[in-house]
């Protein structure tokens, strides 16, 4: 899950794992599987180090490659 902003300044909280696109039209725009739409205030960059952030928390994406070197 993360936390985004929706433009008039309210957070939600988004289930990461249904993302399917998020781009920007100017407005970052990100879209569910299910075709379901959200403009965030949040930039394309950012939401996409949310997004991340998260799948390295449930150990889904793995470690950095920096976290890796520090081990050897």
């Amino acid at each position: 899950m993360i936390k985004v902003t929706r433009l008039n300044g309210k957070p939600f909280i988004l289930n990461a794992i249904f993302i399917e696109t998020i781009e920007s039209f100017p407005d970052t725009t990100i879209t569910l599987s299910n075709g379901k739409k959200y403009v965030v205030k949040e930039t394309e960059k950012d939401a996409l180090r949310l997004v991340r952030e998260f799948y390295q928390s449930v150990n889904i994406l793995g470690m950095q490659q920096s976290e890796e070197v520090e081990g050897d």
